[in-house]
């Protein structure tokens, strides 16, 4: 026997033989439930559930057994379990009128332990239910006490009155222990006195757990290969003999469905695309919203533009109803039904006694009696249920008859049949490759179908056309050749639906291009049913084939007044230019003033910018204005990207593509675009980035001889009037470039914003010295460069010596604008030093060092006091030349 003591080893013919696996019980059991995850057992008795773990003891490598470890007791007070239903620690129990659903968790907080003594209770509620049920027993014939119908969600169904507390008992490890209960569900019925007596018939019955686990998208082909299934919903139903109940308990509790039956019900099974019924002589069969909700739960883009479900809470419908004589029992494995009928329909036993309880409950008068040798008439059938997929066929033919009545029958059967094929897919697991491409073709289908109900009917609902044909797979083209043309009073007329797939699809930038035909067909569409979208709807990259007269014959139909007229305006423009027209485009374009022009391109970005396949292309009026308007079409580009039309990189590739530049080479008009973004102060422009960006292109320019490919749209003098991170150009700088009479006019307005760059107050000096090395400083261009930077950078004594060397006559501005305050000390002890070693040396600059002499003595005869100028002057100096300084120096003081 399994379960007690067992010896090892094991001999090879012990597989052969059957195990008997023994779990004593301190109380007669009333149900049991099995887990169909883990295949842990819950057993129900009078006043507790004992949970039974499934563990694999493993013998030796090629062989292991099967045990359970009795791991926990559920105390449970003030109800007696008929029914149990057990998954993944949820646990569902049913007395006659009431439903307690638990979730036992495994995480332990704070505080809280398993209760090894389960206490005695002091429960108001429950002293309330004993005085309840003692003055029930002691009144009982005189009268009939009755509770009021209840139901508690969530945490409130802890108020019910029912103690529920854990006493662990098994060695599992921390993993799979239960630490503490969850109440989710409490409901109560009230019995049914309507002919002043108790019916043993209005019981509950068919108390089920339903998991549904995660499948990964529908139309990803892909097999969900992990033994450990994820839960992605729970669902729980039960029944009353007339109306069944259907809640979600899955993160939110809620009842979904409520079933009302045609026949007094004796036993239902539910599954996850049918409730199969089955009352005295008759099978039902509903539908089920289990695959909506779950589907909800797994993809995050349902309910949007992309992706769509029916909704949970459409109305359940009966599918089929079967005839069979004397049913008394039904259970289901994957598409097959086991049904147990009895011919003789005289009687009936009491439903505990059916076929599916193998235990009596204690206390109950109805027990298990051996059958008479000579009864007859039981019979068992295996029923396959009909295919996901010919169900589906049958449904979408019978909808055809609703097609024209235009009517939410349509749609509501149609959903049904997508509900049908998509449950089938949630379970893809169990389907043969066949199968499931078989179901993935008819999932699209179904789509279509939806799709074309939703564009066809003028419904509130009527945007779902385009999510359901985003599904379907099927491209516009497609679907406009699907679309009913229908003639209303001698004229067209175009549902909600089909006008908002269109317009939403066209606005997408799809990859795809309509015909002459097709592109004609919307044209006309949006004409009737949305003028104002007109324009907007010619500039789509899928309406490239569209003929310009035709486009221009109803863009000319159109109210020249209003905001839109700029829109118009442009997309006649555009239009002109495309029929090769180019008076009637200057006349268009001359209608408003350039600013309004800029808003136009900005209500329509696809006028100048389309993407095709991932790429961006420029338009040919972008083209144009490239050559006819540049100011305009940079400032177009510009407002884009104060609106969030456009983004920087977008940006520069626009202009590269449409200067038909190499991804290396800039062009002057994407230079124009950066500096007009330094100047409108974009927020999402990062300062450094686009400092470097002009920098580096001005010191390429600049070092590799490169004049713009176009006129720059500002000069220097335009930026630093215009943009304050463009300084001023120290007044040291243009003596240097003066003193340059080779120097090439056409780079001085790059050499001018470079330096007026560098001046500027917010520029990183040192992020650009790396990239100084091309511009050399053999040229006075190159040179005033390292000197600004070299400047910025307080290198001041490096600075002297470089200009004393190159450009001597520059030195006393650079000393007069730069070597002030702490740095005024340079005069005298760097300055003045270093030119009178100059003079020493003699050669062809000695006038211009001597010049430059003079002009420093007399700062330093002014800042420093006679004994302290009279230390800095070189001792093999002539008094005669000194003689001036001095005396000025020594009578400052007394002047002053």
């Amino acid at each position: 026997m399994v379960g007690h003591n067992v010896e090892a080893p094991f001999s090879d013919t012990y597989k052969d033989q059957m195990s008997i696996i023994e779990m004593p019980l301190s109380e007669a059991p009333l149900c049991i439930s099995c887990c169909p995850v883990k295949g842990d057992l819950l057993v129900g008795c009078s006043n507790k559930l004992v949970l039974f773990s499934l563990k694999y003891q493993i013998i030796n490598e090629e062989f292991s057994i099967l045990d359970f470890e009795r791991s926990l007791i559920i105390h449970i007070d003030n109800i007696i379990p008929v029914e149990i239903s057990f998954c993944i620690g949820y646990v569902a129990l049913m007395s006659d009128l009431e439903v307690l659903i638990l979730k036992l968790e495994s995480d332990p907080k704070n505080g809280e332990s398993v209760n090894h003594q389960p206490p005695k209770t002091n429960n108001p509620m429950k002293q309330t239910e004993d005085v309840s049920s003692e003055t029930l027993q002691l009144e009982s014939d005189d009268f009939v006490i009755c509770q009021k119908p209840m139901e508690l969600l969530g945490e409130k169904s802890s108020q019910s009155g029912i103690s529920v507390t854990l006493e662990s008992t098994g060695l599992a490890d921390e993993k799979t222990k239960y630490y503490h209960v969850q109440h989710l569900l409490y409901k109560r019925f009230a019995p049914d006195i309507s002919s002043y007596v108790f019916s043993d018939d209005i019981k509950l019955h068919s108390l089920q757990l339903l998991p549904i686990y995660q499948t990964g998208s529908l139309t990803s082909g892909r097999k969900n290969l992990s033994q450990e299934k994820e839960l992605l919903s729970l669902f729980c139903f039960f029944s009353l003999p007339h109306v069944g109940y259907l809640y979600m308990v899955v993160k939110s509790v809620e009842l979904m469905s409520v079933y009302q039956y045609p026949e007094k019900s004796q036993q239902a099974v539910l599954t996850p695309q049918f409730l199969h019924v089955i009352a005295s002589n008759n099978l039902q069969c509903f539908t089920v919203r289990c695959s909506a909700a779950a589907a909800r739960e797994e993809d995050p883009y349902v309910d949007t533009t992309l992706k769509a479900c029916p909704p949970v809470s459409m109305d359940v419908c009966a599918l089929r109803i079967q005839l069979f004589i004397g049913l008394k029992a039904v259970c289901h494995f994957k598409n097959h039904l086991i049904l147990l009928t009895k011919a003789d329909p005289e009687a009936i036993p009491e439903r505990r006694d059916s076929p599916k309880r193998l235990l009596s409950r204690k206390g109950t008068s109805g027990k298990l009696k051996a059958p008479p040798v000579a009864e007859a008439g039981w019979n068992l059938y295996i029923v396959d249920t009909i295919s996901p997929v010919q169900l589906y066929k049958e449904m979408v033919d019978y909808s055809n008859t609703y097609k024209t009545a235009k009517t939410q029958s349509c749609i509501h059967l149609l959903s049904e049949a997508h509900l049908l094929v998509r449950a089938a897919l949630m379970d893809a697991h169990q389907l043969e490759p066949g199968e499931k491409a078989e179901l993935l073709e008819a999932f699209k289908e179904s789509c279509g179908h939806l799709g074309d109900c939703y564009s066809r009917l003028d419904t509130q609902h009527s945007h779902l056309a385009l999510p359901y044909y985003k599904m379907s797979g099927f491209s516009m083209a497609e679907v406009l050749t699907r679309a009913d043309w229908v003639l209303e009073a001698g004229s067209q007329k175009y549902e909600r639906g089909l006008i908002f797939y269109i317009n939403h699809s066209l606005y997408e930038n799809l990859d795809e291009e309509l015909s002459e035909e097709l592109a004609a067909k919307v044209v006309h569409m949006f004409h009737v049913a949305e003028p104002k979208q007109l324009p907007h709807i010619l500039c789509s990259p899928s309406m490239k084939n569209i003929n310009p007269l035709t486009a221009m014959s109803y863009l000319s139909k159109l109210d020249p007044s209003g905001f839109s007229s700029i829109l118009v305006t442009l997309t006649k423009a555009a239009m002109a230019l495309k029929m090769g027209d180019l008076d009637m485009h200057r006349n268009e374009m001359k209608r408003h003033p350039e600013m309004k022009l800029v808003c136009g391109f900005i209500l329509e970005p696809r006028l100048l910018i389309q993407q095709r396949k991932g790429h961006i292309v420029p338009t040919e009026l972008a083209a144009h204005l490239k050559d006819t308007q540049p100011g305009l079409l940079v400032a177009s580009v510009l407002g884009l990207q104060k609106n969030n039309k456009i983004g920087i990189e977008e940006a520069d590739s626009f202009f590269k593509v449409l200067c038909g530049k190499d991804e290396d080479i800039i062009p002057q008009l994407l230079v124009d675009l950066w500096e007009a973004q330094l100047i409108a102060g974009l927020p999402d422009v990062v300062l450094q980035e686009l400092f470097f960006k002009l920098t580096s292109q001005y010191i390429w320019r600049l070092s590799k001889r490169q004049p713009p490919d176009t006129i720059p749209l500002r000069t220097s003098e335009d930026l630093i009037n215009a943009c304050s991170h463009y300084g001023l150009i120290y007044p040291w700088v243009n003596v240097l470039i003066s003193s340059d009479s080779l120097a090439d006019k056409s780079y001085t307005e790059d050499l001018s914003k470079l330096q007026s760059l560098l001046c500027g107050p917010s520029f990183d000096i040192a992020s650009i010295i790396p990239f100084l090395e091309p511009l050399s400083e053999d040229s006075i261009a190159g040179l005033s460069v390292h000197v600004l930077c070299q400047t910025r950078l307080k290198e001041y004594e490096q600075c002297i010596d470089t200009l004393l060397e190159r450009c001597p006559e520059a030195i006393i501005p650079y000393a007069n604008h730069e070597l002030k305050e702490e740095n005024r000390t340079l005069w005298w002890k760097k300055l003045l030093p270093e030119l009178c070693h100059r003079i020493k040396c003699g050669g062809e600059k000695g006038q211009l060092y001597l010049s430059s002499l003079k002009e420093t003595l007399s700062v330093v005869a002014v800042d420093l006091e006679l004994r302290d100028f009279l230390n800095v002057l070189p001792e093999d100096g002539t008094a005669a030349f000194f003689l001036p300084y001095l005396l000025y120096c020594s009578r400052k003081k007394s002047l002053t």
